[in-house]
């Protein structure tokens, strides 16, 4: 089909049309994809590699022969174990190219499960576990590098696992310390010992030994052909892991390369500078320039968060021309930290935001320094990965999550018991739902798809997101709340959940309720509301002391911890957050005028809006028009809507 440039829904439509999904070529499996792609350009660069941002200019390549050579080998040396299509072998893995040989030539032989690094050994062993995993990768023991130490103590209490394999990073080392690195590698390997009934391997030496040129064993793929498991959580609590199929990751990256694809070509490179345990890392800058042929510049095994990469991230962008890379707000946030000015930003076409709301200010900064507007989307691990995105050739909307992507529908709706009622009105608020071939199989415990999925009066299932939003009449979403009660801190899911009931340890604590506080950096940080007990002389701050010490994970840590006599409750007796959420924008908004407009008598009246949802109305009387201006900018880094008179 001849490239289209997608510049409203209606174009969007149009290609529908014209090209109805089932008259489009398609491919079996994720690793015929790549496979197909590696042979078209064999002497091609697919991914350029550096473990700090200083050394971008030295970095390891990988052509689209060679990754093809590993992703078989990996595949092989899987089936050589005993893994087969209904087999999970799980990843705990930074950044590296060996990250998608795993990810990729797991996926052409078993399904892989993909775990944060970050978390703790006791959630990665209860992960790995509920799925019955037959095999775990993760680092070879190394200084600096924490993934063996959390994986060893709790290899015994793998129940499933037969198999563990360590992967080297020492080869990348560079310089005179690099044979040092990998003499101190080898010494390390050698203390690794396993108890009765599990095998180690080393990844390298192992696929060393395998088949290069194919796969040596028969595979068939079906619509509902399992390549992977997700998790859908960010650091904190036990994730929910979505079951997502081969057909489900070829149509989301197909989906969004039709939605760039005049622009997203083969001569291309993008930046993968987020995890890839985590679905944006792995589809939208990992397997959707890899089938379409384009070079991927993976950005230190830490992603953005590697040394140095935020310093040489313009450098970067302009050594390896890259053309787009996908962020949370906070990247894009840090990166106004770091000057433009004399650099060749030139290639760059797109920058891609998710994950959480983007403040108005910070992707106006971002024009401004960069003459790129931000895309931003919306996703669901549940749907694969992508449902809709602010047009790269249209009209794009500050705040907006974007048009729908194409084949997928995606409404507004009111609901009632796992009912669809009706579809809203333009610009009327309701559940945001979704179907298409990008929803998942669903979660791996079938108890929690309790509620994930709506039926309307035709009989088709839709996928429940849990959000709210409105549609507005050119058929951008609007995000305006959330119906599952997360804090989303810097792109990182936290329940609250976790935080309450560890609150609720405290012996005088009767009841907590975890909401998220307005951060100019994270977008929200976690504070708890706790209604303590009759004659209780607890102090916050020997509260805040009990929740450091008992939360394990650092993220949801509360910043602050606020004593009431009595939770604000619905009629039903279940407390009512938005009022607590109402209250931390109101509190924030004061301590800005505060400091901003100290003269200024500002009012503030935090209210739920029916088009917006939460929207702090703020009057600031008789404050002359510079000082207006200059509050709305300090406003516009918050992502809760906000409204002066």
């Amino acid at each position: 089909m001849e490239p289209i440039k997608i510049t409203s829904l209606q174009d969007l439509e149009q290609l529908e049309k014209d090209y109805p999904y089932e008259s489009l070529s398609q491919f079996e499996s994720t690793y015929e994809a790549i496979m197909t792609s590696a042979h078209l350009r064999p002497g091609k660069t697919a991914l350029s590699f550096f473990l700090k941002g200083s050394e971008y200019a030295s970095a390891h390549t990988i052509t689209y022969g060679s990754l093809i050579a590993h992703i078989n080998q990996t595949a092989n040396f899987f089936h050589s174990i005993g893994l087969g299509p209904d087999d999970v072998v799980a990843f705990i893995m930074p950044n590296l190219p060996e990250t998608h040989y795993i990810i990729w030539g797991g996926e052409a032989c078993c399904q892989v499960l993909a775990i944060n690094p970050l978390l703790e050994s006791e959630q990665i062993k209860d992960l790995i576990n509920s799925v019955n995993t037959k095999a775990v990768v993760t680092m070879n023991p190394m200084k600096n590098i924490d993934l063996w130490p959390k994986l060893e103590p709790i290899i015994p209490q793998l129940t499933s696992v037969e198999h563990v394999i360590g992967v080297d990073i020492a080869h990348y080392v560079q310089g005179l310390t690099g044979p040092i690195a990998r003499m101190i590698q080898r010494r390390m390997r050698k203390s690794i010992t396993m108890p009765a009934g599990k095998t180690y391997y080393n990844f390298t030496q192992s696929i060393k030994k395998q088949h290069a040129d194919q796969l040596m064993f028969d595979r068939q793929f079906t619509k509902d052909t399992i390549s992977s498991l997700f998790c859908t959580g960010g650091t904190t609590g036990l994730p929910k892991i979505a079951r997502r199929t081969h057909a489900n990751e070829l149509f989301n990256a197909r989906s969004l390369q039709m939605m760039s694809q005049s622009t997203l070509t083969s001569d291309k490179s993008i930046l993968g500078g987020l995890p890839l345990f985590h679905v944006n890392g792995a589809l939208v800058t990992g397997l959707v320039p890899l089938m379409i042929g384009a070079s991927i510049v993976i950005c230190t095994p830490q992603g953005y968060r590697g040394e140095d990469v935020f310093p040489n991230f313009w450098d970067i962008i302009a050594h390896f021309k890259v053309s787009a890379f996908s962020g949370v707000p906070t990247v894009y946030s840090t990166l106004m930290n770091y000057p433009t000015k004399g650099k060749d930003l030139s290639s760059l076409d797109a920058a891609i935001c998710g994950a959480a709301p983007l403040p108005v200010e910070v992707a106006r900064s971002f024009q401004e320094a960069t003459g790129v507007e931000i895309l931003e989307g919306y996703g669901l691990t549940e749907a694969t990965c992508a449902s809709s995105l602010n047009l790269l050739h249209g009209k794009k909307k500050i705040g907006s999550i974007g048009i729908r992507i194409p084949y997928q529908q995606m409404v507004c709706a009111e609901l009632k018991d796992n009912k669809v009622v009706r579809i809203c009105d333009t610009d009327e608020i309701g559940a945001l739902i979704m179907r298409g071939p990008n929803l998942s199989l669903g979660y791996q415990l079938e108890h929690q798809n309790e509620g994930l999925w709506v039926t309307d009066d035709n009989g088709d299932t839709w996928l429940n997101s849990g959000d709210l939003a409105r549609q507005d009449s050119d058929g951008y979403f609007w995000l305006t709340g959330r119906k599952k009660e997360l804090i989303v801190r810097g792109g990182h899911n936290i329940e609250p959940k976790l935080i309450e009931e560890t609150m609720c340890k405290h012996p005088d604590v009767t009841l907590a309720a975890a909401v998220g506080r307005p951060d100019a950096h994270a977008g929200e940080v976690p504070v708890c509301y706790v209604q303590i007990a009759d004659n209780s002389q607890v102090s916050d701050k020997e509260l805040l002391d009990f929740a450091n010490r008992e939360i394990q994970e650092k993220a949801a840590i509360p910043k602050a911890v606020h004593r009431v006599k009595e939770l604000p409750l619905t009629a039903i007796g279940k407390v009512f957050k938005p009022k607590l959420e109402m209250q931390e924008i109101e509190k924030c908004v004061i301590a800005l005028a505060m400091k901003e407009l100290p003269t200024v008598p500002v009012t503030v009246d935090v209210k739920q809006d029916p088009k917006y949802g939460i929207l702090a109305n703020v009057n600031l009387g008789e404050c002359d028009a510079t000082s207006r201006a200059e509050f709305e900018k300090t406003l516009g880094v918050y992502t809760f809507k906000s409204a002066l008179s």
